[in-house]
């Protein structure tokens, strides 16, 4: 609409106001809000005998609708002599008490505590542009010097950013008690939409004493119960999520979109600690969605919200996909939260979750909720503890879709991403392979040491969780047969990145004939893979602890080292880059001929390449080429993973077209290696290396 200001600067002009009034006539301008969707909060703390001073009232017929509902005592005043003149002439007969006057609100003329309230519905917002909110200062000195001890300073407000906070901490130095309450996003017509934000209405009461601390609170609705915050940066944080959630509504009020996946968390009211994370996923409009299915709302279960069909937005996609619902809510719970059962968390979520229905739902439509197995999930936390690189973790233990118990590592900076993983095992069974041999109670050999002493429950040592740690095993197969069966002649492997130590830890366990060091950087992610994951160092695994890449350089340039397997396992830490893992140093060609240099003639380097920007894999598959002439690509399905097998081959210029036909029959040995050697084990090697190996192809 063009009677709206076009710049925020044009607000405090009274040039533009003139225009304003005169353009628009005696129309009332309420996109603040009218009195109907006002009342509650006013009526709350502006009570009827109170004098009233009306602060740029325009031609707003808020003050009108006061006054007839028993406020008497209304000064209004404005910057526009055309408005004044028009409500002077408007209330003449029906009003003839309620007082309109062209004062400036920034110096009055009225006497120091002469009124009990002082109202102002957008004035601080038009003048908190003007001279970078010198003029609204003024303004805001003139109130606190009219108004009683007791009395209150109401702004209705957008709360834009800068308004709010001069205002905030003009009133929080004054030492007076501030209370917001936010409102529902009031209506707007088509042609104001770039106004479409909620409304806060802003108290401050004076205070004769101020108190020893700051009284900071925020209401949900009018008349919703307050809340502390800490700090005037915590208040304006609260705002800001209000106006972004209001602001997602209105976008999803508006339509569908399937290229985006809107989020938002809900927080506990009472603590403001973090409940649910809602992610909204439309379907596609190639989609076939019955007709009746235009909205449901789906409840991961607990533990489960870092799988990819629910954290990946490739995912949630397909989980949308597959519902056949037009739009679909993707809710995760968060860990530290008691959850009763599914029907009290629909009943904790519908209020809410309604207000994100898709466009053209009709009214009192039944939305399902769905589940896996109409179940929560579980998850228990069995550690927590704080890294000084990286920051807080959480070690926890989660059910599966597959029924069996899994112990995860994930680091709170990043709660969508699965560290480490491992699955558990009854410690019932732990010793299955011994009774036969003695009835003696006896302590479980040192491969079996529990992980932890709780709910009989340890690692899994013989179970790879992720493929891409499966296909670095089966990958040594590119050895050849020959060392892989002659246990006369260790293999050293190198892996830089240990996480919860499982990939280390089964080349230890079930190839005798293989010496692993791991180099990690994070003394907390060795602590955690020895107290929590069952990592065990001995003579034939040892750890490192230090940056990967300047061990690298310092065997390179100290010669006499090498290695029949290098292994890079390590991930980023800027979410920012396309690749996730590793990070871009890992895979610059200083790096790369430094790793060649220290294999062994038969040596393999095997990289774990998580890369979603095609030209950036483009440039690290360039580089690993130049360097490695042999190079073997094995994708993980489902995953954005691929895993790169890296050789000499068959010399300098000798690339192979097709994967040799004796790797089949080396995948066999490596398989009845891993097989003879859990003979006598507490556990058994469940992996099929010739599977792992069958997707391999030339790079």
């Amino acid at each position: 609409m063009s009677l709206l200001p076009r710049t925020a600067e044009e607000f405090s002009s009274a040039d533009y106001w003139e225009r304003f009034f005169r353009k628009r006539g005696e129309k009332a301008f309420e996109w603040y809000g009218d009195y109907n969707s006002l009342c509650g909060v006013l009526h709350r703390y502006i009570k009827p005998r109170d004098k009233v001073l009306v602060v740029g009232c325009g031609n707003s017929e808020l003050s009108e609708q006061l006054y007839d509902v028993g406020y008497r005592h209304l000064t209004n005043i404005d910057i526009s002599e055309t408005v004044v003149s028009q409500m002077k002439q408007r209330n003449a007969q029906r009003r003839p008490d309620l007082i309109f006057e062209q004062v400036d609100a920034t110096q009055t003329g009225y006497e120091s505590s002469s009124y009990q309230a002082a109202l102002d519905k957008g004035t601080l917002d038009a003048m908190a542009s003007e001279e970078e909110g010198a003029l609204a200062g003024r303004m805001l000195t003139e109130v606190v010097r009219v108004l009683t001890v007791g009395g209150r300073y109401v702004c209705v407000t957008l709360a834009q950013e800068h308004v709010i906070k001069l205002a905030v901490e003009h009133f929080a130095e004054a030492g007076w008690a501030i209370r917001i309450h936010y409102l529902s996003q009031q209506s707007q017509d088509s042609d104001s939409s770039s106004f479409a934000l909620p409304v806060f209405v802003l108290i401050c009461t004076k205070f004769r004493q101020p108190p020893p601390f700051a009284v900071l609170e925020m209401c949900q609705g009018e008349d919703g119960a307050p809340y502390r915050l800490a700090s005037v940066s915590e208040l304006l944080s609260a705002i800001k999520e209000r106006q972004a959630y209001a602001l997602m509504l209105q976008k999803l009020r508006s339509g569908t979109d399937t290229l985006t996946t809107p989020s938002l968390t809900l927080c506990h009211a009472a603590t403001g600690h973090p409940r649910y994370t809602l992610a909204v996923q439309d379907s596609l409009p190639s989609t076939k969605v019955p007709r009746a299915n235009h909205f449901a709302i789906f409840i991961v279960p607990q533990g489960r919200e870092s799988d990819w069909l629910y954290g990946s937005a490739e995912g949630r996609a397909q989980l949308a996909s597959s519902a056949k619902f037009r739009r679909l809510i993707i809710v995760a719970m968060h860990r530290d939260q008691e959850y009763e059962d599914m029907q009290a968390v629909q009943s904790e979520l519908s209020p809410m979750v309604m207000e994100l229905a898709p466009p053209g739902m009709p009214d009192n439509l039944q939305v399902p909720f769905l589940s896996v197995g109409g179940d929560l999930g579980w998850r228990e936390v069995v550690g927590r503890g704080v890294s000084d690189i990286t920051g807080e973790y959480s070690v926890e233990d989660v059910r599966g879709e597959d029924g069996h118990l899994y112990r995860r590592l994930v680091f709170m900076n990043n709660t969508q991403l699965v560290q480490s993983e491992s699955r558990l095992r009854p410690t019932t069974t732990s010793s299955s392979a011994h009774k036969k041999k003695s009835k003696k109670k006896s302590k479980p050999p040192a491969t079996d040491a529990p992980a932890s002493a709780g709910k009989g429950h340890t690692v899994d040592r013989g179970f790879l969780c992720c493929t891409h740690h499966e296909v670095m095993v089966a990958g040594l197969a590119i050895l050849g047969t020959e060392a892989i069966k002659n246990k006369d002649v260790l293999v050293s492997v190198l892996v830089v990145g240990l996480g919860g130590g499982g990939l280390p830890q089964f080349m230890r366990d079930f190839l005798p004939g293989v010496r692993v060091e791991v180099v990690e950087l994070d003394p907390a992610v060795l602590e955690v893979a020895q107290t929590w994951f069952g990592f065990q160092t001995d003579d034939r695994l040892k750890v490192i602890l230090g940056d990967g890449l300047e061990h690298i350089s310092t065997l390179a340039s100290q010669g006499g080292h090498s290695y029949d397997v290098i292994m890079f396992d390590v991930d980023s830490k800027d979410p920012t880059l396309g690749m996730s893992c590793p990070p871009p140093a890992f895979v610059e060609t200083p790096l790369l001929e430094k790793v060649c240099k220290l294999l062994t003639p038969r040596g393999v380097f095997m990289l774990n390449l998580v890369c979603r920007d095609s030209s950036l894999r483009q440039s690290v598959m360039e580089r690993v080429q130049a360097v490695f002439p042999c190079v073997f690509s094995r994708p993980i399905e489902g995953e954005v993973n691929e895993v790169l097998l890296c050789s000499r081959g068959g010399g300098e210029g000798h690339k192979p077209s097709v994967v040799p036909q004796e790797l089949q029959q080396a995948a066999k040995s490596l398989q009845a290696v891993l097989r003879n050697s859990s003979q006598n084990a507490p556990c058994t090697p469940q992996i099929d290396i010739s599977a792992m190996l069958k997707n391999l192809r030339v790079a």
